[in-house]
């Protein structure tokens, strides 16, 4: 692989997501009914999904990340691997909470999103010189006329929801169909595949960009991106709101569940802490009340699930 620069900032973050996905592994072992299926969508998330997404956007010029421990090609495994312990919390969640099924993919690609923003203006806040030369550990490269929020473009956060939201939509397919089929062993391989496959085909078509900023309606760079985010975020507080109204499909259980507070509290927890000893003071107004605002969303939906009457 090369020499590279050893940024200890970098790896301890990519340990600990290691070290949680040891424990979500070990979860899945333990606390789910279809294991095998469990696992190979972590790994057909991990490897046929996301990785190759992070991997193409870095070919294609759109960002660049700083080396660590343990590369995709381009890419630090941790980012995918990340990706996905939100996406199964989020869904993990999600199927407790009585709201519609077709909601069920805003609702995880928003919880992705927030977790985002606490990361990622820490990721490109974290500047140093390496053998690539001065580079964060995740650096974007935005167009003149992008609108930013410390040098991030804005249809990055909802690119997050898109991201996790089509990979729900197919996962949450997937397991339908192994309900349904619980003897066909096969789908349990078969279904991750081919769902994570399906979902970066719907990741690079026109959807996405109608989506994120309303092409061919809107150009890239003007107000759309904002609406957009915005109108992603209304939907989330609607289905709060409206949808949910506190029902739950069954109770959440501390021995069951704990993999949904321990991911969002672990790796909000991770980001704060690391902007507070890399002296990033200038994101806190934005990354803090969000990172606090979403936690306490979590233990909320924690604490009600716990206590919830069913109906």
């Amino acid at each position: 692989m090369g020499e590279f620069t050893f940024v200890w900032e970098w790896i301890v973050m990519d340990v600990v997501v290691y070290v949680m996905a040891v424990l979500l592994v070990v979860f899945i072992v333990r606390k789910e009914a279809h294991p095998v299926s469990r696992l190979m969508e972590f790994l057909s998330f991990v490897l046929l999904n996301a990785a190759v997404f992070e991997n193409f956007a870095t070919l294609m010029g759109w960002y660049g990340y700083g080396r660590s421990l343990i590369m995709i090609f381009n890419v630090p495994l941790s980012v995918p691997v990340m990706e996905y312990i939100v996406v199964y919390a989020g869904i993990r969640i999600a199927d407790a909470m009585k709201i519609p099924g077709w909601t069920k993919p805003v609702f995880v690609g928003v919880m992705g999103a927030l977790t985002d923003f606490s990361l990622d203006p820490l990721a490109v806040s974290q500047r140093f010189e390496t053998l690539e030369g001065t580079i964060g550990r995740w650096t974007w490269f935005p167009g003149a006329g992008d609108i930013q929020v410390f040098a991030i473009p804005i249809y990055n956060f909802t690119g997050w929801i898109l991201l996790c939201g089509y990979s729900t939509i197919f996962l949450l397919l997937g397991r339908k169909l192994l309900d349904k089929h619980p003897h066909k062993r096969w789908l349990e391989i078969v279904y991750p595949v081919a769902g994570m496959l399906l979902s970066l085909g719907v990741l690079v078509t026109p959807v996405s960009n109608f989506l994120l900023w309303m092409e061919p309606i809107m150009a890239k760079g003007s107000v759309s991106e904002v609406i957009m985010l915005s109108l992603f975020f209304l939907g989330f507080v609607l289905i709060l709101t409206v949808g949910w109204k506190g029902r739950m499909t069954r109770r959440l259980v501390g021995k069951e569940d704990y993999i949904i507070p321990l991911s969002f509290t672990v790796f909000h927890g991770l980001h704060l802490l690391f902007t507070v000893i890399g002296g990033y003071w200038h994101i806190l107004p934005l990354t803090l009340p969000i990172a606090l605002a979403h936690l306490s969303l979590v233990w909320f939906l924690w604490i009600k699930g716990k206590s919830a009457k069913l109906d």
